[in-house]
């Protein structure tokens, strides 16, 4: 034992309040070695490492976890809580970690020599997987050449800490030198980071790790214990609890499996990537369940995670995970955590933030520690069952902070995506690239959808793209798997529906709201989907202008509606207004009531609609939203017993968008940078699809599905309706590859690749790295207290990021209480937030 004073401090909590280095860091690679203790994580690393991995491999690398946190070793971290010490407290340790042990290697005198020597024993491996480590907070760390540490600070004893530092270490792993050297493969390397980074975000969690100022010889077996009880509260081990595998549990008992349902229920669960195609509808949602109760029982993942498109599909489906988790594993049961940022929701309890980065929950006193993925976005990935939007899945994925924490985690579960279909380029890219570094992990993963063409199957599954006769032939529905050229399938037994189509050629936002009111003045549930915001509010503003302020949907004693721009606490009121408004309960009396809205509601939420107004869309954008009317066999009132859906097209046809000219979400604009922007810019698909609505006026769903979406969005139906365009056309559509090719190109400048080395750097600004393009905005935060239009206290909102000239200060905004709503101003731009969302004095029309 060594007698300086003061002694190295890992973790502080206000003057003399210190978690002794050796002790934090102990901590962090206990939590590591129980990691990598569980089955599922034990045979991922075994596969990333390409060889059996022996005892002594992991002893190390745990060992290696331990020195994470090198760097706080320099006096100018300790200066950070030591105001003290005669130096500057500047140090960033993650830096200063990688330069110390560099000078350990060059300098046979330097004091962290014995870690130096043991290290190089070990191979090349050992210094990659240093570095990764070294980024557990979450990027690469940039060194430079040179620092200058000093050993003698008046105050502080660098080598009596050092001496306590690697006392710690060596009993904790006395005997490393024999074995061979350690693996130095890229997936290895990659997984370790991130395991590294999540061992460090529990390993300095005080609710597992109290601190402890002077640890003794008893302190590693202390963390060991502490850290297998860590990962049992938080669920990341379940233990022996396994869920039952009948079908009966996953649907509670409702139903016998329907075709969709016992395709995959009969799947070979060695298939790592399934694809599901089957109607809206058709319990795609249970078959999911089911494939992850099957696949958890027999050992092969150990958590879920349920991407869905929406905000509003996630909280409406993270109910109905919940109850089957409980159904599935009995009193074991994970509560299902909602990934949502700003809406802290597990199980059934919600959160609220305290100071100090803790969370109150509502049914219980105090912080909840089995709670803990829940209370953070960025451990969202990292809880045993989870639902939320697919952007969490992707950012593993990407090049931005937390990636490997976020990819680590998710190796662990069954990744669901539901409604993949034909998205932007961009997005396509980073989901490719994402399912091939999760399955190459040892992970699994299930898409599914309704509407899914032949063109994107074909890339995700990396299977030939067919041609347009043999694509409209495929079987519906249809299990596929990576690599089988042929899908399992089943003859369909759900419910078909026959929509009689309309195409009504014409836009205007008070047309929309004559249309919507005479349905609702006749007894019906009208779901209004416009395709742009501005088209969305405008339509409101016509129905209350009209005079049917009475017939829009109600919220906390006014009329709403439904969009992006609410703050989280908002939506969420919306989002349960709108399911009990359009709830499919048999029961539910007449009611003529409109509800208008954006694609929020287009997809993945289970409402029914009893008539359907929608703007011209992407042929498999528009299944989708045919998928909220007559979901479900109810009452209906005169005149809507059979489905009807309204299109709104363009009064003047598509021509005039080749400008390009953008018209309520079809087409393209020129923003200031000269790049070809929009929404549905596929004017391609978009004639096709109104061809089709006139030549077939009733779609019979789903025995359609396929030629619908094939005769629409298949390369070569594409190819054949440019050409008869004409050379307007043409010239637009080569505009739009551009644009197609750019953004694939902005995707992978921006992807992490686990198959290549540990990079060097990340993007200087996560801001500048998005899930999909044009989706991010800056972030206002409101004063404490600060109400909102629907009475409930509203915390932050996220800006449109096409809004520019926008300043948003660092310090909370306090509105001004205006009839209607709140007023504020950021930089130059009055905004004003009320029933009908975020609005600004200029135009806006996107």
């Amino acid at each position: 034992m060594t007698s300086h004073k003061p002694k190295a401090w890992g973790k502080a909590d206000g003057p003399g309040k210190f978690h002794a280095l050796e002790a934090h860091s102990m901590d962090v690679a206990a939590v590591f070695e129980a990691l990598r203790r569980l089955p599922v994580i034990a045979r991922h690393l075994q596969l990333a490492a390409g060889r059996a991995l022996a005892s002594s491999d992991l002893a190390r690398m745990a060992a290696l976890v331990y020195l994470h946190d090198l760097g706080k070793l320099e006096p100018g971290f300790q200066a950070k809580a030591r105001p003290e010490l005669a130096c500057r407290a500047d140090v960033n340790h993650s830096v200063h970690g990688v330069l110390s042990l560099d000078r350990a290697f060059r300098e046979t005198s330097d004091p962290l020599r014995p870690i130096a020597d043991r290290l190089g024993s070990w191979g090349e491996g050992a210094e990659e997987l240093m570095m990764a480590i070294f980024a557990h907070h979450g990027r690469p760390v940039e060194a430079p050449a040179t620092f200058g540490a000093t050993d003698d600070v008046a105050g502080y004893d660098r080598k009596g800490a050092i001496a306590d530092y690697l006392r710690i270490w060596t009993m904790a792993w006395p005997a490393l030198e024999d074995g061979p050297f350690l693996p130095e493969t890229p997936a290895l390397v990659h997984l370790v980071a991130g395991l590294a980074a999540l061992a460090d975000w529990i390993g300095s969690d005080r609710r597992f790790f109290d601190f402890v100022a002077d640890p003794g010889p008893d302190y590693p077996a202390r963390a060991r214990r502490a850290a297998r009880d860590a990962l049992r509260v938080i669920g990341l081990d379940l233990g022996a609890a396994r869920p039952a595998t009948d079908f009966g549990s996953v649907a509670g008992g409702r139903f016998a499996p329907r075709a969709a349902q016992r395709l995959v229920g009969k799947a070979d669960l060695d298939s790592a990537l399934v694809l599901l195609e089957a109607e809206t509808g058709s319990g795609k949602t249970e078959a999911a369940l089911w494939r992850f109760a099957l696949l958890h029982a027999a050992g092969l993942v150990s958590g879920l995670y349920f991407a869905v498109p929406t905000r509003a599909a996630a909280r409406q489906l993270h109910r109905r995970v919940n109850e089957a988790m409980k159904r599935l594993f009995g009193d074991d049961a994970p509560e299902a955590v909602l990934a949502i940022p700003g809406q802290l929701l597990s199980g059934e309890a919600t959160g609220q933030r305290l100071p100090g980065f803790e969370t109150r929950w509502d049914d219980a006193e105090g912080t909840q520690p089995t709670r803990w993925a829940a209370e953070h976005a960025t451990r969202y990935l990292a809880a045993a069952v989870a639902v939320g939007t697919v952007d969490q899945a992707l950012l593993s994925g990407l090049q931005v902070k937390h990636a490997h924490l976020r990819g680590a985690a998710l190796s662990r579960s069954l990744l669901v995506v539901d409604e993949v279909h034909s998205s932007d380029a961009y997005m396509t890219e980073i989901l490719a690239e994402l399912l091939d570094g999760h399955l190459a992990a040892g992970g699994h993963a299930m898409l599914m959808s309704a509407t899914l063409g032949s063109r994107a199957r074909s890339g995700l599954l990396k299977l030939p793209l067919p041609a347009l006769d043999g694509a409209i032939a495929a079987p519906y529905p249809a299990l596929w798997s990576r690599g089988a050229g042929t899908p399992e399938t089943e003859p369909a037994d759900g419910r078909a529906k026959s929509v009689a189509m309309t195409a009504h050629p014409a836009m205007d936002p008070s047309e929309a709201a004559r249309l919507a009111m005479a349905a609702a003045r006749q007894g019906a549930r009208v779901l209004v989907v416009r395709n742009t915001v501005a088209a969305a509010c405008a339509t409101f503003d016509a129905v209350v202008a009209a005079g049917g302020s009475d017939l829009l949907l109600q919220v906390a004693g006014g009329p709403a509606l439904h969009h992006s721009r609410f703050t989280a606490e908002d939506r969420h009121v919306l989002d349960r207004a709108v399911e009990v408004i359009l709830t499919p309960d048999k029961e539910r009396a007449p009611l003529g009531v409109i509800v208008i809205g954006s694609q929020t509601l287009e997809q993945s939420l289970d409402i029914c609609a009893d008539h359907l107004i929608t703007d011209l869309c992407p042929v498999d954008v528009l299944l989708q939203r045919l998928g909220r009317l007559h979901r479900h066999d109810l009452p209906r009132p005169a005149g809507f017993e059979d489905p009807r859906c309204l299109v709104l097209c363009p009064e003047d046809g598509l021509d005039p968008l080749t400008k390009p000219a953008f018209v309520n979400g079809l087409g393209a604009w020129k923003p200031w940078d000269g790049s070809i922007q929009g929404i549905y810019l596929d004017l391609a698909c978009l004639s096709l699809t109104e061809g089709l609505i006139a030549s077939h006026p009733v779609w019979h769903i789903p025995a359609m599905n396929r030629e619908l979406v094939e005769s629409a969005t298949h390369p070569d139906a594409q190819r054949d309706e440019i050409a008869r365009r004409g050379a307007a056309w043409a010239g637009y559509q080569a505009s739009t590859i551009g644009r197609d090719i750019s953004q694939r190109g902005q995707a992978r400048n921006c992807l992490l690749h686990r198959d290549e080395r540990f990079p060097k750097r990340f993007p200087g600004q996560d801001e500048i790295v998005q899930t999909r393009l044009g989706s991010a905005g800056p972030l206002i935060r409101f004063a404490p207290g600060t109400v909102g239009p629907f009475g409930s206290d509203i915390t932050q909102m996220t800006i449109p990021a096409h809004w520019r000239g926008i300043a948003v200060p660092d310090t909370p905004v306090a509105p001004e209480v205006v009839e209607g709503g709140l007023r504020f101003s950021l930089g130059d731009v009055a905004l004003f937030y009320g029933r009908s969302g975020l609005m600004r004095q200029a135009a806006d029309n996107a």
